[in-house]
């Protein structure tokens, strides 16, 4: 299935705009869990299973399976493989040139099974078209990043005095999205940069992450992102889900956590 059409599918099954991202930090994670790879696939495949009803998608960050070496690899493409019904969008942030970018498409897309990626856009249009070129998956774009550091590039002023995260907004729009797969990521943390990516971009998908533990503000950020009728947005949400209890029962403590985010989320729409 396409990955935008498992992604609404999912939506209107679980009346649901939330994401839960996968990072598991072996530290945060239950007491009684290993902190190796078995462990973090156990933590992630019971955080799936007790939220697939409440999420239109999940997101695992690859930096907290690649720290594990071949072994957290494994886990990374048992848990894509055993995706419970929402889709994968996998937090890659990659971007290169031609040939390594044909590699890392072949790795995110075919080796592991991903639906969607999220993508670096520094390197231009020839890093990204190996990824866009596979129509049936999603493509993020990073645009205006969550993180405080965000501001000493993306927000360099271009000579006609337009932030750079507008001109990659306005490129992904009119040359990057010609299979309408490209989205585009913008942290909740920058809700007027939101607004304004959305008013220029009222037909891309937005991932929003940095609900909450990074300070963003939910409702301020469906405000800002969420288009009419259909919301085209994606809002990540991962500490407060996947940490709502340290104890045997965190499953259950993450799906109390993502009902509450849902709804708050639907109520803001």
């Amino acid at each position: 299935m396409h990955f935008r059409e498992s992604l609404e599918a999912a939506a209107r099954r679980n009346q649901s705009r939330l994401c839960v991202g996968l990072d598991p930090e072996p530290t945060r994670m239950p007491d009684h869990l290993p902190k190796d790879a078995d462990g973090i696939y156990a933590f992630c495949a019971a955080i799936m299973d007790a939220t697939a009803d409440l999420v239109c998608a999940f997101k695992p960050n690859v930096a907290f399976f690649e720290a594990h070496g071949a072994a957290g690899w494994s886990a990374l493409e048992r848990l894509i493989r055993r995706r419970p019904g929402p889709p994968i969008i996998l937090d890659a942030k990659r971007g290169d040139i031609g040939s390594t970018a044909e590699a890392y498409a072949h790795s995110v897309f075919t080796a592991l099974g991903a639906d969607a990626v999220t993508l670096n856009p520094y390197l231009g249009s020839d890093a990204l078209e190996p990824f866009l070129r596979h129509a049936d998956r999603g493509c993020f774009i990073l645009c205006k990043t969550s993180n405080p550091g965000s501001s000493d590039v993306q927000d360099a002023r271009l000579a006609d005095g337009r932030p750079l995260y507008i001109a990659v907004a306005e490129m992904a729009r009119d040359h990057w999205n010609r299979h309408g797969n490209a989205g585009l990521v913008v942290g909740a943390t920058h809700p007027a940069a939101l607004a304004d990516i959305r008013r220029i971009c009222p037909d891309m998908l937005i991932l929003a992450p940095g609900v909450g533990a990074q300070g963003g503000d939910l409702e301020a950020t469906v405000r800002a992102a969420a288009a009419g009728g259909d919301p085209q947005l994606i809002v990540n949400v991962s500490r407060a889900v996947l940490y709502a209890d340290r104890g045997a029962n965190f499953a259950a403590a993450a799906r109390v956590a993502a009902r509450r985010l849902r709804d708050a989320i639907n109520a803001a729409l």
